[in-house]
């Protein structure tokens, strides 16, 4: 196996290792935030009052509710942005040491070809989390096939993927976004602590990493989620689709409505905040140190135990 293969191999590993981190520590947070960006603002008062209603009238596992799509996908989401990233950045420079715009734009890059996959997990995960435990709700394998007969590949199984775009590529490209936020972070301990940084330090940079990405991209969230739970799909061009639910969020609920879920102003302790410092930390985490560690383990085994021919 060549270097390159190994490491672009070993992107992948960490990747979905950092997936599954994400998914399982921040699904909970995730269903809350996502019902806080749907519903209508009279449904809930926050969303600490989304999750006491959720556990009180569909019990604690609906807190779990679309971790199917996410979870079957997630390792495919994630390995294919770091993956995309680290090929991003050779194309952006032949120097391993980049710079923070390099790294912006490399961030920019792979989120553009994140989207490809991370808009249709997304889609069906949002689609299970907007049903409330009525008699009529369907599971993932009902809703993914209903989408396809009923709209189709572009319609149904990819609605949502430009406002996904637009999410994917502020969100990752920039001083204040995440994969340049988690850089700065993690280079600051490696100053202090070396190459190998303690885990509380990768949790950390990866807790700013993830704040950034919300505070960044959250308004296009709350459109793509609101889009991608229409009973029917957009007609218009995507950015007149985009802004015309942009003016209608701000018509209803004002301008914190492009915030409800993340802003301390909705009077509650559970904000996206919270759900990004658990579920980006891990992500990075498990990221880094499957690809430091147990990667590289791996990747030599690989090498030594079973060549390609």
């Amino acid at each position: 196996m060549s270097q390159h293969s190994a490491s672009t191999a070993n992107e992948l590993i960490a990747g979905s290792v950092g997936g599954a981190a994400q998914v399982l520590v921040g699904q909970p947070l995730d269903t809350i935030k996502t019902r806080a960006q749907i519903a209508s603002k009279e449904m809930f008062k926050g969303p600490m009052d989304i999750l006491v209603r959720t556990i009180r009238t569909e019990g604690f596992l609906a807190l779990y509710k679309g971790m199917a799509s996410p979870l079957i996908g997630i390792a495919g989401v994630n390995s294919l942005l770091f993956a995309s990233y680290a090929t991003s950045k050779r194309i952006v420079s032949p120097f391993p040491q980049l710079t923070l715009p390099q790294i912006a734009l490399a961030g920019a890059m792979a989120g553009a070809v994140n989207a490809v996959l991370a808009s249709p997990v997304e889609m069906f995960k949002v689609r299970m989390q907007g049903q409330y435990g009525a008699a009529t709700d369907k599971r993932l394998r009902d809703i993914a096939r209903e989408m396809w007969q009923d709209w189709g590949f572009k319609r149904g199984i990819m609605r949502g993927y430009w406002v996904t775009v637009a999410r994917e590529i502020p969100a990752y490209a920039g001083y204040v976004t995440s994969i340049s936020t988690f850089e700065f972070s993690k280079r600051q301990f490696q100053s202090q602590y070396g190459e190998h940084v303690p885990i509380w330090a990768l949790l950390t940079s990866g807790a700013t990493g993830g704040i950034a990405y919300w505070l960044c991209c959250y308004p296009l969230d709350v459109i793509k989620s609101r889009i991608q739970l229409r009973p029917t799909p957009p007609t218009s061009r995507p950015w007149t689709y985009i802004n015309a639910e942009l003016r209608s969020i701000v018509a209803d609920s004002g301008v914190s409505g492009l915030f409800r879920g993340l802003s301390p102003s909705l009077r509650t302790q559970l904000n996206s905040c919270m759900y990004s410092i658990p579920a980006a930390a891990s992500t990075f985490a498990a990221f880094e140190l499957t690809r430091g560690k147990w990667g590289s383990s791996l990747i030599m085994y690989m090498h030594t135990e079973h060549p390609l021919p």
